[in-house]
């Protein structure tokens, strides 16, 4: 390698002798002096050796050059550390490296030179001195370490080829010292770090050692050994051959080598991961023995060598050694220092050639094009005529055309870009830019702005206008552009061109640009935007030029120092285009929003350049940025900023997080001297403030260079610190007032929401947390830096409120969530780029993230010169040419690697000088780097980086950023959260816990305290903890399904949830646990469970049971199979279902749900009954079974138990086999023995022995043997079953006398009973016998019957002559239930009386039962009620079920075995008619009992009410207000029973029973303020209206049918204030007010129509009947009188008003009727303005003017705002219900509703006529439907269609009595209009 400066030189030969070449053979390459002679250029005279190209080293193209490969303090500095004895430097190593790389044989070029003559030389020969003398120390380095297999072929000597291919020559022994030093491996499988690749990779020019470590004691006898074997082999000549029993490989040596040295290392701690042999196991002394060279050659060119042979270990003993993980070594090779001249162009002289013709070719078109324009200009002014290039001014004045201008535009950028726009003459630049001043002077004058009012011919005038427009716009950035190029004459620095440029173009966005982005093809301007329209091309052509306009100027700004004038109004502009509100579709844009889009982004990037270059004024830019942010449309609008990855974001959040990496960047504050020719002396310098050295003097720095830096270290530290650390702490002050300022503003409007800052909040940090691994916007990290910081201060803080506390959480979810994906995204990168790209930087970035995932990486390798920020860097750096946005993202990231670099410096507390000295160098380069940021590029140039490798660099710098580092403690808040005491904290808590486990689930692993908090809060007292922790547990058993059974407990737990969407969940999330597990107690307790939901009170949770119960239970078993496995599995199912029953009470569950499962509307019908045969034939096995202490062993009582549910279900599950085998369990029947073991068998026997016949006839005469003795002993509800099994027996016999003689012997007894009561009264005894008797004679008259025995009861009543028995019994029966019998004897009466007449319905119509029941009725007693009732229950249930059954046979068995029905009874059956009479007669009363309470006794009215329904027994109309009325009960079975059937008489008669629905809301308020004792309209948490359950019916109608309700429900507001009843201490009409609007505030709308429906009619009830109300109060309370509001201002008539003591004089019962009518219209105004928050209509119509919704739209869902509440309507309408206290509370009121009729208070909030958010109620006007088309609306109002061509400025209507004045840019209200646009489906839509 030869030395590019004058000192010593790579060869020993002077070029001046020749001779000592020849005398020395071909010993060397001829240099140029030697070779010259022999080529053709001997003919060039003069020969100057600049012709022909330095020779170049590398296998590039083009290669590097020899000269300026390395500078000179680089190379003496090599030279100085090459010399120190010792172990050499990191650095000399590397570039060592680097070196033996480029040498390397495959990236030389290989010349084959033709044979030269033959040396010829004595035997005597002297030996020609080495070529390594005279070198310097690291040339000499080189030379004697690297392998160069290059050779003269001689005819001697011909050319000898290795095995491998490569021609074969003397190597040279690499550095001993860096040789030995050992590397460390792991067990398995090796993994090579970078350097060890390169090193590998350079085997074949390196002689290859395999060397095994031995003691110290062995080195030492080795070293001697060694001596003597080279001094007895220096002498010995030829040298012999190595020994081929040697275990060692041979190793070529120099000869200069004569003495081997122990291995050394650098530093300690790699010596440590050596892997030595003990000294015990190396025996064998070390061989050394020369070699021959591997070619066989003459003596001459003969060179000896020496192997080394070393024993091979016998043994390694693992358990003396530990593994050490490797660490990740820089990786060399990648960052090369450029050469003089490369990065300018010059690399080459074809392209320096190349850009000089360039450059010419440019300067001569802009010469040439100027003399072309200024002849056209001479020739114009002689000839007074206009021409291609040149027009003339009305005073005979010149200016260029717009092409001339464009193609002046196109040569001035040309000549600029190549540097020799300084060649242009001045005069001629001067000359062109005067020709631009008489163009910017033409459009002075010209009246440019659009006025809302223009009609077509203005429109066209004004188009006319644009052509001298668009030239004298194109003049401007000519002369802006002449400008811009860096010329340092002040003539051409017109402060007068500059002013005419600004106003020209702040003309054009105030009067253009603006006007047209806020114009809508709705309203007064519809014809103006039609007109516009036509002329788009012409529109968007301007808009660009205003654009490049725009972007020059921030050019300009960034050459030159400007006016703060140019920069104010500039800085104004750009806030005003950011925040332009632009259309919400194409459609209603007269030109495309991305035109406006393109305009933002110029704003954006004038704004960060204003930002960039005025420190001063950066705390004015961001406020004014930050107070507009409410300007800012919401949802997916508002992200329109596309990123490089294509997602989208704010346009503002783009630009935040620009001016935040822009304050990271230097200010060049030289600007002003060098490049500047305006001098601003009247105007004060920024002082040097804050900013740091971004704003500061210049700093004088001692560092010179890379040397120095690395000598003096702890200086450059210094230095660099001085300038990073105030650059990063502006960033970090700029960006903490961004977060502070808006979650400041987000706390203050999470209450009410009536601010966009909660949701600007939410859409800010999503777009920080998908622009965190982007390396385009580094600020995002300190963004999300700070925001975690304060949000983490506030969940911390004691007195935080719950909101703020719930904000900061969910913030905290998201942030932690972006981090755990992000390191997620690291492991995957990692391991993909260890794969595939498995290059240096590859490898290094792979091991690295490794480390930092770890949080163990090394400060050194995070901030290498070759690491992760470099990386990054480059790959910015390559982009910068497509995107100059990104200048901000270097900047900041050098300033932040520049504090790394500090701060790691500072973290050492050792000294290690390679490593101080690299830091040293890198705090200098870092320095440059913030001082230029061209520098990099310039002098350095690096390996190509992939898009995936930038990424990686950049997440791994971001992994050992504090805000990652930080993932733990954001852990542990939302874990600690969990435990808050606030439920909606504890909530918000596990639903940002849910956002972290979806990106990182191993938090759960091991004793995990996350699943200990989850558990806890899923029994917390908050229906919303509960449903989030239970979503969360189902979360975690997906992620690890070991946390299954710890889990289930707590799911089963949640089955009976308070919370019907909690319950679901719990269901659903058991399902997947029972079919995965297969634990029987796990299972059980989970059917168990579910099966007691099947009686749930809510239908969905009712479905969802036997859903699931049909899914874990039955579907298994559908395949049919009948081998082994599925005999087991059966029976072990069996016994699971024994032990769910027993263990849960589930006997009155699960035959509900086999019935639903084996009915035939089941589809899988057929399948379940197969399954149920075969568990009913398993179960019969343990019927015999003992009971046992085993619980998974099931008894027989217990399966009996299972058995006698499958009865009920389904009778034909059972053989007469089986039933045989349960005769010997009714044997003890009468007995308390085995009662449940009875009762089970009889309830089979009951519902199986149906199917039997009298062949069976011996086994039924045994049953009724053993059942007849046990009638007078058992509970009634066993006699039920008894009785019922015995009259199906007798029936089979055919025999029933002996019941008959039971019946007749108690009715007998009877008889005395009553003959005895008329002597003495009953007494307990007798009052027991006589509700045995009639119990009896009940039970029998329910179940049989007797007719057929008539002439038994004959003959023991002879007096009787009826024919039916039943009539007998209720005759003897009857008289006891007489008011004057006792209340237990009456009970037992009219209940045997009700058994009776359930089998016998006709004695319902018997005069003197008829007579009872209503005396019953009449005393209104309800335990007498009940027996009554529920008599009519039975009866009418039998009655229903006897239809259904009809109905369905007759569908089976078609219409040809349809029976005929009796056409004299109504429906086809004998009882109906009995039934229609029972309740036409007792109807009145039924629905009495239904709603005079909530209990019990209600519920079976309303039961009975239901079938009454079902039957349709009933017009519709008499039982449809009921059902409504009690669908708004606090009982949960009455109102779901009521809703039912409503629903189901509004799906069948929705004509009639909507008539009545008025009705039924008046009846509702009753019942609700009569027996619920609640006259409120909803119930609280949630709140939930009254009448939800009829607004879900309501579903099922058209929504026309439904927007008709609303508007009848509105009506009933309507009032007259004379009419007004006070009398009560809250007037009933305001109750009944308030219960209405309560339930229209919180009712869910359908549609979108029916919601605009609902508050127009609201706004026009206040409108219309406010402006009487208003008026009566004014005139009577206030006395103001009508003839002076005309010249009193309206806002002056309260103030008047309270100086009138009037109010005092006012009657109590009118003030208190007018504050009843101001308590109704402020409740309705209420719920109005809730209205249009809730649904985003915003409570004035400026969002209204956006456009009219289409029809389609209408028939949309409304969507609802989440931060919007009912907590703030609640609270008013209680507030306005206490206005009656006091007669100051009344007037009060009053004066507040005539200030809401006259003051718009939504007007009143801000100044300078800003848009207001809609956060209070507007004012409504009587006369707004006539005001809004007859008065204008000023500035940016709402348009509305005129209905006539009023022109503007015409006469207006004058102003309301009680209106105030409208504030200007303020809409009025549309309430009647809205109204009556509604019919016709114009409704003005808002932002839904």
């Amino acid at each position: 390698m030869a030395h590019p400066r004058p000192g010593p030189q790579n060869g020993p030969n002077d070029a001046s002798n020749p001779q000592a070449s020849q005398q020395s053979g071909f010993g060397r390459p001829f240099n140029l002096a030697e070779a010259l002679p022999y080529t053709p250029f001997t003919s060039v005279v003069p020969f100057d050796s600049s012709v022909l190209p330095a020779p170049s080293i590398g296998s590039a193209s083009p290669a590097p050059s020899v000269n300026d490969l390395i500078s000179t303090q680089d190379f003496d500095a090599l030279n100085h550390e090459a010399q120190v004895q010792g172990p050499h430097s990191k650095r000399l190593q590397q570039t060592l490296n680097q070196v033996q790389h480029l040498l390397k044989q495959g990236n030389i070029t290989e010349f084959k030179f033709k044979t030269g003559p033959k040396a010829t030389s004595s035997s005597s020969a002297v030996a020609s001195p080495s070529l390594a003398a005279g070198l310097a120390s690291f040339s000499k380095m080189v030379f004697e370490s690297t392998s160069i297999p290059f050779r003269y072929p001689t005819p001697d000597t011909p050319t000898s080829t290795s095995p491998n291919g490569h021609q074969a020559a003397p190597a040279r022994t690499p550095n001993p010292a860096k040789q030995s030093v050992p590397t460390t491996q792991k067990s398995g499988k090796v993994k090579q770090s970078p350097t060890q690749k390169v090193r590998q990779a350079h085997g074949p020019n390196l002689a290859r050692v395999e060397v095994h470590l031995p003691t110290k004691s062995q080195l030492e006898r080795a070293s001697s050994a060694f001596r003597a074997s080279v001094n007895t082999s220096a002498s010995a000549s030829p040298a012999p051959r190595a020994s081929p029993s040697t275990g060692g490989t041979p190793v070529p040596v120099p000869q200069a080598e004569n003495e081997i040295h122990p291995p050394k290392t650098d530093r300690p701690a790699k010596l440590a991961l050596a892997t030595p042999q003990p000294a015990e196991d190396l025996e064998d002394p070390i061989v050394v023995t020369p070699v021959k060279s591997a070619s066989q050659v003459p003596q001459g060119s003969q060179r000896s060598g020496i192997a080394i042979e070393l024993p091979a270990a016998k043994f390694f003993d693992k358990t003396e050694f530990m593994v050490v993980p490797d660490e990740p070594d820089e990786p060399v090779n990648l960052s090369r220092k450029r050469k003089r001249g490369e990065f300018d162009g010059e690399d080459t002289y074809g392209e320096s050639l190349a850009l000089r013709q360039r450059a010419d070719a440019a300067f001569h078109d802009l010469r040439l094009f100027l003399q072309t324009v200024f002849e056209a200009e001479d020739y114009a002014l002689r000839h007074q005529v206009a021409n291609d290039l040149i027009i003339l001014t009305a005073d005979n004045k010149t200016r260029m055309t717009s092409v001339g201008q464009t193609k002046a535009q196109t040569l001035l950028g040309k000549t600029i870009s190549l540097n020799c726009f300084q060649s242009v003459p001045l005069d001629d630049l001067l000359r062109l830019q005067r020709l631009c001043e008489v163009a910017l002077k033409c459009v002075e004058p010209l009246e440019i702005k659009i006025e809302g009012s223009w009609e077509v011919a203005d429109v066209e005038q004004w188009i006319q206008l644009l052509p001298s427009l668009e030239i004298a716009i194109k003049a401007a950035r000519t002369s802006l552009r002449m400008m811009c190029g860096g010329r340092e004459d002040k003539q051409l620095y017109s402060e007068g061109t500059i002013e005419q440029s600004l106003s020209l173009f702040k003309r054009v966005v105030d009067g253009i640009v603006i006007p047209i982005a806020e114009l809508r093809s709705t309203g007064n301007t519809a014809d103006l935007f039609k007109h516009l329209t036509a002329y788009k091309k012409k529109i968007v052509s301007l808009f660009s030029d205003c654009q490049k306009l725009f972007s020059l100027m921030s050019t300009l700004m960034s050459k030159i120092d400007t006016s703060d004038t140019f920069t104010n109004t500039l800085e104004f502009a750009a806030s005003q285009l950011i925040f332009i509100e632009t259309a919400h579709a194409e459609r209603e844009s007269v030109i495309d929003t991305q035109k406006f889009d393109g305009l933002r982004l110029a704003a954006m990037d004038m704004l960060s350049q204003i930002f960039l270059l005025n420190p001063s004024q950066r705390q004015g830019i961001l406020n004014d940025i930050l107070t507009s942010l409410e300007k800012l449309p919401l949802g997916k609008r508002a992200r329109t900023f596309k990123l490089i990855d294509g997602s989208s974001i704010q346009p503002v959040s783009a630009l935040i997080m620009r001016l935040v990496q822009t304050s990271a960047g230097k200010v060049d504050d030289t600007k002003g001297n060098n490049r500047s020719a305006i001098a601003q002396s009247t105007e004060d310098n920024p002082e040097d403030d804050a900013e740091g050295a971004s704003a500061g003097k210049a700093i004088t720095f001692s560092i010179r260079d890379e040397g120095h830096g690395a000598a003096q270290h702890s200086t450059a530290i210094q230095e660099l610190n001085s300038i990073a650390s105030p650059l990063m702490d502006t960033a970090a002050r700029n960006a903490s007032y961004v977060v502070q300022f808006i979650v400041n503003r987000a706390l203050k409007s999470t209450k009410s929401g009536d601010t966009p800052y909660r949701n600007l909040l939410d859409l800010f940090v999503e777009d920080f947390t998908s622009c965190l691994d982007n390396p385009d916007w580094p600020a995002a990290e300190l963004l999300l830096r700070l925001l975690t910081t304060m949000v983490r201060q506030l969940v911390e803080g004691d007195k935080t409120g719950v909101p703020a506390k719930n904000m900061a959480l969910e913030l905290l979810g998201i942030i932690g969530a972006s981090i755990s994906k992000l390191r997620g995204h690291v492991r995957k990168t990692a391991t993909f780029l260890d794969a595939k790209d498995a290059d240096d930087l590859g490898m290094f970035l792979s091991d690295l993230a490794t480390s930092a995932l770890e949080l163990n990486s090394r400060p050194e390798h995070m901030v290498a010169w070759t690491g992760p920020y470099r990386a990054t860097l480059e790959y910015l750096q390559n982009r910068f040419t497509e995107d100059p946005h990104l200048a901000s993202a270097i900047s900041f990231i050098i300033s932040d690697w520049g504090t790394k670099v500090c701060n790691g410096y500072d973290t050492f507390l050792d000294d290690f000088d390679e490593r101080d000295q690299e830091f040293g160098r890198l705090a200098y380069r870092l320095r440059e780097m913030i001082q230029d940021r061209h520098w990099l590029s310039s002098e350095f140039s690096f390996k190509e980086v992939t898009p995936s490798q930038a990424r990686l660099s950049y997440s791994i710098m971001l992994l050992r950023s504090p805000l990652c580092e930080s993932f733990s403690a954001i852990l542990n808040i939302l874990l600690g959260s969990m435990a808050s005491d606030q439920p909606t904290v504890r909530s918000k808590s596990l639903k940002s816990i849910n956002q972290v486990l979806e990106t990182d689930p191993s938090i759960l692993d091991g004793d995990s305290v996350v699943i200990q908090l989850i558990l806890k809060c899923s029994n917390d007292s908050s229906t919303q903890v509960r449903d989030s922790a239970l979503g969360l547990i189902g979360k975690c058993i997906g992620m690890r399904s070991a946390l299954e059974e710890r889990m289930t407990e707590t799911v089963v737990e949640r089955f009976i949830d308070t919370g019907p969407g909690v319950r679901k969940r719990a269901m659903k999330l058991a399902k997947d646990i029972y079919l995965r597990n297969s634990n029987k107690a796990v299972r059980s307790a989970i059917a168990n469970g579910i099966l007691h939901r099947v009686q749930d009170p809510e239908e969905s949770v009712r479905d969802l049971a036997r859903q699931v119960i049909e899914e874990i239970w039955f579907s298994p078993f559908h395949d049919g199979e009948n081998s082994a496995v599925s005999q087991i599995s059966l029976a072990d199912h069996v016994a699971l279902m024994v032990q769910t029953v027993k263990q849960g009470s589930v006997s009155n569950v699960l035959d509900k749900v086999l019935q639903a499962l084996l009915g035939s509307e089941s589809k899988a019908a057929q399948a379940s009954l197969e399954v149920c045969t075969k568990l009913v034939a398993s179960m019969f096995d343990l019927v015999d079974n003992p009971d046992s202490d085993d619980p998974s062993v099931p008894s027989g009582r217990d399966a009996l138990q299972v058995l006698m549910i499958f009865a009920k279900a389904e009778a034909s599950l059972f053989t007469f086999e089986q039933l045989r085998l349960l005769k010997p369990h009714i044997t003890s029947i009468g007995s308390s023995e085995d009662f449940a073991v009875s009762r089970a068998v009889v309830v089979i026997y009951r519902r199986v022995l149906p199917q039997l016949s009298s062949a069976h006839a011996p086994f039924l005469a045994d049953v009724r043997k053993e059942l007849v003795p046990a009638i007078t002993k058992v509970t009634r509800a066993l006699l039920d079953d008894i009785v019922a099994c015995l009259w199906i027996i007798s029936t089979l016999l055919e025999t029933s006398e002996q019941l008959a003689r039971l019946v007749s012997s108690s009715l007998t007894a009877i008889q005395k009973m009553r003959i005895m009561s008329q002597k003495e009264p009953f007494n307990e005894h007798k009052t027991r016998q006589f509700e045995r008797y009639t119990l009896i004679v009940g039970m029998i008259g329910k179940h049989c019957e007797l007719d057929s025995n008539i002439q038994l009861f004959k003959a023991n009543f002879p007096k009787w002559t009826g024919t039916s028995v039943s009539k007998l019994m209720v005759d003897v029966i009857i008289p006891f239930a007489a008011p004057s019998q006792p209340l237990e004897v009456r009970k037992a009466a009219l209940d045997s009386v009700g058994l009776v007449c359930q089998a016998s319905p006709r004695n319902y119509d018997a005069a003197n039962i008829y007579t009872v029941f209503q005396q019953v009725f009449d005393e209104q007693n309800p335990v007498l009620e009940s027996m009554i009732l529920r008599s009519f229950k039975e009866f009418l249930f039998t009655e229903e079920k006897r239809s259904e059954q009809a109905t369905k046979a007759t569908s089976a068995n078609g219409s040809k075995l349809e029976k005929k029905r009796e056409l004299t009874v109504i429906g086809g059956t004998s009882f109906d008619d009995v039934a229609s009479a029972t309740t036409q007669r007792f109807l009145k009363e039924i629905i009495r009992i239904a709603t005079s309470t909530q209990d019990d006794h209600a519920f079976l009215a309303v039961e009975i009410l239901a079938s009454i329904n079902r039957q349709g027994l009933v017009h519709p109309k008499e039982t449809g207000v009921t059902f409504i009325t009690l669908e708004t009960s606090s009982n949960g079975r009455i109102s779901e029973l009521a809703y039912l059937e409503h629903k189901a008489l509004h799906g069948k008669h929705e004509t009639v029973v909507e008539r009545e629905y008025v009705k039924a809301l008046q009846a509702s308020f009753a019942y609700q303020r009569d027996i619920a004792k609640d006259p409120r309209g909803a119930t609280t948490n949630p709140f939930v209206p009254k009448l939800h359950m009829m607004m879900d019916v309501l579903q099922i109608s058209k929504s026309k049918n439904r927007q008709r309700f609303l508007e009848k429900l509105c009506k009933q507001i309507e009032f007259e204030v004379n009419k007004l009843d006070t009398s009560e201490e809250i007037p009933p009409h305001v109750q009944y007010t308030r219960f209405i609007v309560e339930n229209l505030a919180f009712v869910e709308y359908i549609t979108i129509k029916e919601l605009h429906s609902t508050v127009s009619m609201l706004e026009k009830l206040v409108t219309s009947i406010g402006a009487t109300v208003a008026q009566a109060i004014e005139s009577e309370l206030f006395q103001v009188r009508m003839d002076t509001l005309d010249s009193m201002p309206s806002a002056d008539i309260l103030g008047e008003a309270q100086q009138q003591p009037s109010h005092s004089q006012i009657d109590l019962n009118r003030l208190r009727q007018l504050t009843s009518a101001s308590m109704i219209l402020l409740a309705v105004w209420e719920v109005r303005t809730h209205l249009r928050r809730l649904y985003g209509m915003g409570t004035t119509s400026r969002r209204e003017s956006k456009g009219k919704a289409q029809g389609k739209d209408l028939s949309k869902a409304p969507t609802k705002v989440p931060s919007v509440t009912g907590d703030k309507v609640w609270e008013e309408i209680s507030s306005i219900m206490t206005s009656l206290t006091s007669r100051e509370r009344m007037v009060q009121t009053c004066k507040a509703f005539v200030e809401l009729m006259n003051v718009d208070k939504e007007f009143l909030v801000q100044d300078d006529d800003e848009d207001m958010n809609g956060d209070e109620p507007s004012t409504p006007g009587n006369d707004d439907d006539d005001d809004e088309h007859d008065q204008p609306s000023a500035g940016r109002g709402r348009k509305r269609k005129a209905l006539g061509n009023t022109p503007a400025g015409g006469k207006k209507k004058r102003a309301r009595s009680s209106s105030q004045p409208r504030k200007r840019g303020r809409p009025r209200k549309q309430s009647m209009e809205a109204s009556q646009q509604d019919a016709d489906g114009e409704l003005d839509d808002g932002d839904w």
